[in-house]
C-alpha cells in the first residue's frame, strides 16, 4: 500500500494533475463495462468488421511503406557518399511537417478526373469520359501512400540517429572481412538498429490508426471514421465510446509490443575511438545516381510537389482568401497552441520534477497513464473529455436551478477550456518526454549539493534546472506548438460552436471540394512546422561524437 501521508507537496500536486489528466482514458476503458445499445448491436452486426480489416489493412500497408523508405534512406544519408547527400540528411525530414489530411487532398487535386494530370492526358490523347484506366487515388491504397509519405520521417529519425551512434570499429571489421555497404548493412547495422527501427514503426502505426482526415477524405472506412458517425450520426455517446475502448486496446497491445522490443536493446559503452567520424562508403558509377534517386523520390512526393502545388493555388486565390476570417482563424490557432504549450510545459515539468524528488507507486503511474495520450487518437480523447464535462455541466445545472432557480448552462463542454484541456491530455506526452530526457542529464549529486547548502526543491529548480535545460524547454514548447497546429479531429469534436481553427478549416474547404481555397490555411499549417522539424535535424547531424 502506498502511505499518502509521505507524499511531499510537489508529489501530490503532480499527482493529482497526472490523475485529472488521466480521466479521460480511464472514462474510456470504463465504457467496455456498460451494457451494450441497439446500436452497438447493429455495429457489430453491419460495420464493425470492416473497420477492424480496414484499420489493420492500413496500418500494415503503411508499416511497410514507411519501414522500406525510413531505414533505406537513413543507411544511404548516414554510410554512403553520393550527390547531394547533405542536403537529404535533413530534407528527407521536411515531409514530418506536412499533416496527412494535406497531401491527401493536394494530390486529389492534382490526379482528379479534373485535375492537370488527367486533363493533359486526354489533351494528348483525345480520350474522353471512361476510355482509359487511370489509378484511384481516393481508396484505401491511396491513404496508404498518403501517410507513408508523411510519416516515413519518424523511421528515417530514429533509424538514423542509431545508425549515427553505431561503433566504427564493428563496422571496421566487416568491412575487413569483405562485407560491402548492402552485407554490411543486411548482418551489422540493421540488427544493432533494429530497437529504433521498432520505435518508429510503432510511432507510426499509432499515427495511422489515429488519423481521421486522410481516411474520412478518401472514403476509407477505420475505427476512427466509426467514432465520428457513431456519436454524430447515430447520437449513441455510449457505443462511440465503446468503439473508443475497442481501437484503444489495439493502440495499448502496441504500446506493450514497442515496451518489449525496448527492453530487450542493450547499450555497452565502448572505447572513444569507436566514436571516431563515421567514413562513409563512397558509391559509384550507377549506384550514386541510384542511391540520389532513392533519396529524392520520397522528397518529391512527400514534400516538393504537393507544397508546390499548395503555392500555385495560394498565388491564384490569396487575395479572395486571406480577409479577416483569415486572420482570426491565425490569431485562433496560434493562441489555441501558444496556451496549449506553454500549459503542458508547466504541467511536464511538474510531473517530471515530482518524480525525480521522490517516486512512489502512485505518482509514477498517474504520471505514465496522464502521458499515454500521444498514442491515443483525437477522436477517442474528445469523447473522454466531453462525457465527464458534460456530466458535470449538467450536475452543476441541475444543482443551481433546484436551489437558486439558475441555469448555469455549459461552462466546460462546449468551450475552450474542454478544447485546451483535450489537447494537454492529447501531447503531454511529447512535453513530458522531452523534459524527462533534459532532467536526466542533469546528474542527482547537483540536487544533493544544492539542499547541502539549504535549497529547497522549489529553489534547486528554478535556480539550477532551468537554467541548465532552455534549449530542453525551447524544444518541448516548439513541439507541442506544431501538434496543436495540426490537430484536426479533437478540434473537431471539443471546438465551440462557430469557433475555427486553420486544421479545420483547410479540412472544411477541401471537404466541400475548393482544394484551391484551402491552400493558404494549408500553407500555414506547413511553415509552423518546419522550424522544429529543421531544429531536430539538425540535432540528429551533429549527435555524433567527435574525438580529436
Amino acid at each position: 500500500m502506498v502511505n499518502l501521508l509521505r507524499l511531499s507537496r510537489w508529489q501530490w500536486l503532480s499527482t493529482s494533475i497526472a490523475l485529472l489528466l488521466a480521466l479521460p482514458v480511464l472514462v474510456i476503458v470504463a465504457s467496455l463495462f456498460m451494457p451494450a445499445s441497439p446500436t452497438w448491436d447493429h455495429l457489430v452486426e453491419t460495420v464493425l468488421s470492416e473497420y477492424i480489416s480496414n484499420s489493420l489493412i492500413l496500418a500494415t500497408g503503411v508499416m511497410v511503406g514507411t519501414l522500406l523508405i525510413g531505414t533505406s534512406t537513413a543507411w544511404l544519408t548516414t554510410m554512403c557518399h553520393f550527390p547531394g547527400r547533405k542536403i537529404f540528411e535533413w530534407a528527407l525530414l521536411l515531409p514530418l511537417a506536412m499533416p496527412a489530411y494535406i497531401i491527401a487532398y493536394t494530390y486529389t487535386g492534382i490526379f482528379d478526373f479534373a485535375g492537370p494530370i488527367q486533363t493533359t492526358l486526354r489533351e494528348w490523347t483525345g480520350w474522353g469520359y471512361g476510355d482509359y484506366w487511370f489509378p484511384e487515388l481516393r481508396s484505401i491504397g491511396g491513404a496508404i501512400t498518403m501517410l507513408s509519405l508523411v510519416l516515413y520521417p519518424y523511421v528515417y529519425l530514429l533509424a538514423r540517429a542509431a545508425f549515427l551512434e553505431q561503433s566504427v570499429t564493428v563496422l571496421e571489421v566487416s568491412r575487413s572481412l569483405g562485407d560491402g555497404p548492402w552485407r554490411g548493412f543486411r548482418r551489422i547495422a540493421l540488427p544493432l538498429a533494429r530497437p529504433a527501427i521498432i520505435a518508429g514503426v510503432s510511432l507510426v502505426l499509432m499515427e495511422t490508426l489515429a488519423d481521421y482526415g486522410t481516411v474520412q477524405y478518401f472514403g476509407v472506412s477505420t475505427f476512427t471514421t466509426g467514432i465520428f458517425r457513431t456519436w454524430f450520426g447515430l447520437g449513441d455517446a455510449t457505443s462511440a465510446s465503446q468503439l473508443a475502448a475497442l481501437l484503444l486496446s489495439f493502440l495499448f497491445i502496441l504500446l506493450i509490443v514497442e515496451k518489449f522490443s525496448r527492453r530487450k536493446a542493450r547499450y555497452h559503452h565502448t572505447s572513444a575511438s569507436a566514436y571516431r567520424p563515421l567514413s562513409a562508403y563512397k558509391l559509384l558509377g550507377w549506384k550514386r545516381w541510384s542511391a540520389m534517386l532513392l533519396c529524392l523520390i520520397p522528397l518529391l512526393l512527400g514534400f516538393i510537389v504537393p507544397a508546390t502545388q499548395l503555392g500555385y493555388w495560394a498565388l491564384e486565390t490569396w487575395q479572395e482568401m486571406v480577409n479577416e476570417e483569415f486572420y482570426r482563424l491565425v490569431s485562433n490557432s496560434l493562441l489555441l497552441a501558444a496556451t496549449t504549450a506553454l500549459l503542458a510545459l508547466i504541467i511536464a515539468l511538474l510531473l517530471a520534477y515530482g518524480l525525480r524528488i521522490q517516486r512512489q507507486p502512485l505518482s509514477t503511474a498517474a504520471v505514465r497513464i496522464a502521458g499515454l495520450g500521444y498514442a491515443i487518437p483525437g477522436t477517442v480523447i474528445a469523447i473522454g473529455v466531453i462525457i465527464p464535462f458534460a456530466w458535470l455541466d449538467n450536475t452543476l445545472d441541475g444543482w443551481m436551478r433546484s436551489q437558486f432557480d439558475i441555469s448555469t448552462g455549459l461552462i466546460l463542454s462546449g468551450t475552450l477550456v474542454a478544447l485546451i484541456f483535450g489537447y494537454l491530455v492529447r501531447f503531454l506526452s511529447v512535453s513530458l518526454q522531452t523534459v524527462e530526457s533534459g532532467l536526466s542529464k542533469i546528474r542527482p549529486n547537483m540536487d544533493e549539493a544544492a539542499r547541502s547548502l539549504g535549497a529547497n526543491s522549489r529553489t534547486i529548480l528554478f535556480k539550477i534546472h532551468l537554467p541548465m535545460m532552455r534549449g530542453t524547454l525551447l524544444t518541448a514548447l516548439l513541439l507541442v506548438f506544431v501538434d496543436v497546429m495540426k490537430e484536426l479531429p479533437a478540434t473537431l469534436v471539443l471546438r465551440p460552436f462557430n469557433f475555427n481553427t486553420l486544421a479545420v478549416r483547410a479540412f472544411e474547404l477541401a471537404s466541400d471540394e475548393r482544394l484551391a481555397d484551402s491552400s493558404t490555411a494549408a500553407l500555414m499549417i506547413i511553415a509552423a512546422g518546419l522550424i522544429p522539424v529543421l531544429l531536430l535535424s539538425f540535432s540528429i547531424t551533429h549527435s555524433r561524437r567527435q574525438v580529436n
